[in-house]
């Protein structure tokens, strides 16, 4: 079951050579309901992955807090699974053992991780490909297999930051729109990191955009498109009228 995410006047400052600091976010005070999809949009410096990285326990907060459904974060905790930009898939196992390896790290045997990863595979369109090598497969194949690696741990909180930032245009077009499939079957909270306003506006239940450094909250968007949204969404009014609005927020910025 998914859990909520909060921060109450959470700031983070960066220590910088020679003495002082430097105000990088916040403060921040806002909340994201249980299994919605949350996109963070803004200049680049605004903080975005900083927040994230706040959230999956990689960054302590200054001042305020962060939560996770009624625990404050002070630390990594297993119901949160993040992924980042590159894959950082091991190069000599093969997808299949890749995306098990949370599990193996658990413990657990090698029947019941291959089960779970049969089980994830077709989600992922990656049934054909479990035993190739990281390197004989697409870079979309290769950040699909980075996100069943996340989602077989079945996290209740998913953190992505700019997933899929590496990849060209068409085929970061095509596993947005595998990640939002994914995300409407399992549907636990997720909050993405996007420069791609589109996907922002594909993805999201609301799409928070964030000033200049420090970042702050100056637009909170959201996103009332029906679910599940079809390829064609793209092309409808409304969609294109929701990206103008997060558009023309981050031109203020």
């Amino acid at each position: 079951m998914a859990v909520g995410l909060s921060t109450k006047d959470l700031t983070v400052d960066f220590e910088v050579p020679g003495g002082g600091s430097l105000p990088a976010l916040g403060p921040i005070t806002f909340a994201i309901t249980p299994g919605h999809f949350v996109c963070l949009v803004g200049p680049s410096g605004s903080g975005k992955s900083t927040l994230v990285r706040v959230f999956a326990g990689l960054q302590r907060a200054s001042h305020g807090s962060a939560w996770v459904g009624e625990i404050q974060v002070k630390k990594p905790l297993p119901q949160v699974g993040m992924m980042f930009q590159n894959a950082n898939l091991m190069p000599w196992r093969t997808i299949r053992d890749n995306i098990a390896l949370p599990l193996e790290l658990q413990g657990i045997g090698e029947e019941k991780r291959y089960q779970a990863v049969e089980t994830l595979l077709p989600t992922l369109g990656l049934q054909e490909f479990a035993d190739a090598l990281p390197a004989e497969v697409s870079g979309g194949m290769a950040q699909r297999a980075a996100l069943g690696r996340v989602m077989i741990q079945k996290p209740e909180v998913l953190l992505l930051d700019e997933p899929f930032g590496a990849l060209d245009a068409l085929t970061r077009e095509k596993v947005s729109f595998d990640l939002l499939h994914i995300w409407e079957k399992y549907q636990q909270t997720a909050l993405m990191v996007t420069h791609d306003i589109q996907e922002a506006v594909l993805l999201s239940d609301r799409v928070l955009v964030l000033s200049q450094r420090p970042g702050k909250i100056i637009a909170d968007i959201g996103i009332n498109l029906p679910r599940p949204r079809p390829n064609e969404i793209v092309y409808d009014e409304h969609f294109i009228s929701k990206t103008r609005l997060v558009r023309e927020a981050i031109d203020r910025a």
